[in-house]
């Protein structure tokens, strides 16, 4: 039962890495920091508008990566043949 218990607190430390960049990106990123953002260019787009149009969709995109090969990590760390 404890090596569930672990598993189970190591996948929510994940999930819980997962969501704070998830918010840092899209809320702070896209909303409180544009401002700031804006005096640097990406691509000829202000950094803020790009964030908030489409980076955040990337920064998203590449966290589902992160995840799958973390939680792939964690299921092989724990999950033994036949258990």
């Amino acid at each position: 039962m404890e090596k569930k218990t672990t598993y189970w607190q190591e996948n929510l430390r994940l999930i819980f890495i997962c969501l704070t960049i998830w918010f840092v990106v899209s809320f702070g990123f896209g909303l409180l920091l544009v401002e700031q953002l804006n005096a640097y260019r990406l691509g000829g787009y202000k950094l803020g508008f790009w964030f908030a149009q489409q980076g955040s969709i990337y920064a998203f995109v590449g966290l589902v990566f992160w995840y799958s090969a973390k939680m792939n990590k964690l299921d092989k760390k724990y999950c033994e043949k036949g258990s």
